[in-house]
């Protein structure tokens, strides 16, 4: 009889395990558009500004005119070697109108019908043809990866001599655009008009006007990164250690804008000034909360970061994101899809 009774209560005791469930897999799923989501299984809306070539004024035209040729006549041979590839298109490369083009880029878009909205007076006359060293960016950030891949194929496959190097980004390769140390760059198209227009309160105290633009190549999306899914908003932000790049870099002031949307300013976190991979770094460790992560998505931080654990992105929802794009038009709405990362 207490045999019996043994086996009827281990019987219960199965029936009530199984109808509770015993699945020990976390899984992070988002049904709304401003939540934090696990990026292999939920799109992220956010916003993005534009990745830009620009050029010094003094590099002869016909340099100009053979890289942009070179670039938007071999998109498949150069999809191949890098996902950016895929986003060449003309009509967006001739869009931009806060910075006049560089007369060799006009001349090579000009023959495909598309015309640009300015082209820089008295740029492109040097005489001698130089080689080009092309300012990147951080080597956890797609300008390095793509940058390589341009000047590696363009340097292949013209007499051009382009060599790649690692950078700060965007204000920095400004700079050194200026400075003459390097002939192009790349550059996100917010801080390419704040250096041109001089703007004080984007940390530009005169304009820089020896740069002109070769191609706008693809959106960069604003990546707010946290290995925590209970940060589901930007809002959550507040009180956090929040990674919001190099003071005075164009993540850093992505960061300000997005925060100044949701009523949040840099006191309202606590700041941590790191590069791309440092922010991965300090995420992996736990040192911090969340990371501003500006650049065209996948980029090599994330997909490391990635590797190691679950990654969630956090959205901004449409109220915020239609908030921005009304008080700053250097940005566009963007989504980044499920299964990026």
């Amino acid at each position: 009889m207490k045999k019996i009774l043994a086996l009827t209560l281990a019987l219960c005791l199965v029936f009530v395990l199984c109808a509770c469930g015993t699945s020990t897999t976390p899984e992070v799923t988002s049904d709304s558009g401003n939540a934090a989501g696990n990026s292999k299984t939920v799109d992220t809306e956010t916003v993005a500004v534009g990745a830009v070539i620009i050029a010094r004024d003094d590099v002869p035209e016909d340099e100009i005119y053979t890289l942009v040729k070179t670039i938007f006549e071999n998109k498949d041979e150069i999809s191949q070697m890098h996902a950016k590839g895929e986003e060449l298109d003309i009509d967006v490369a001739a869009s931009i109108t806060s910075v006049p083009y560089h007369p060799g880029a006009a001349k090579y878009f000009a023959e495909k019908g598309v015309e640009v909205a300015s082209v820089k007076e008295g740029a492109g006359k040097a005489g001698d043809n130089v080689p080009l060293t092309f300012g990147t960016g951080g080597e956890s950030g797609t300008y390095y990866a793509y940058g390589g891949v341009l000047a590696q194929y363009v340097s292949a496959n013209t007499d051009l001599a382009i060599t790649a190097i690692t950078s700060d980004a965007s204000k920095t390769n400004v700079q050194e655009i200026d400075a003459g140390n390097d002939q192009i760059a790349f550059c996100q198209s917010d801080v390419m008009t704040y250096a041109y227009e001089g703007n004080k309160d984007r940390d530009f105290d005169s304009a820089v006007e020896s740069f002109s633009v070769v191609a706008a190549l693809y959106p960069e999306q604003v990546q707010i990164v946290t290995t925590n899914p209970d940060l589901a908003t930007v809002a959550d932000l507040e009180g956090k250690k929040v990674s919001i790049g190099a003071s005075g870099s164009g993540t850093y002031f992505n960061a300000m804008d997005i925060l100044g949307a949701y009523g949040l300013t840099e006191d309202d976190i606590d700041a941590k000034y790191q590069s791309f991979g440092d922010s991965a770094d300090s995420l992996k460790d736990g040192k911090i909360d969340a990371a501003f992560i500006v650049a065209g998505a996948p980029t090599t931080a994330i997909t490391d970061l990635a590797t190691s654990g679950d990654v969630y992105l956090i959205s901004m929802d449409e109220e915020h994101i239609a908030t921005l794009l009304e008080s700053s038009p250097f940005y566009s709405a963007s989504t980044i899809v499920a299964g990026t990362y």
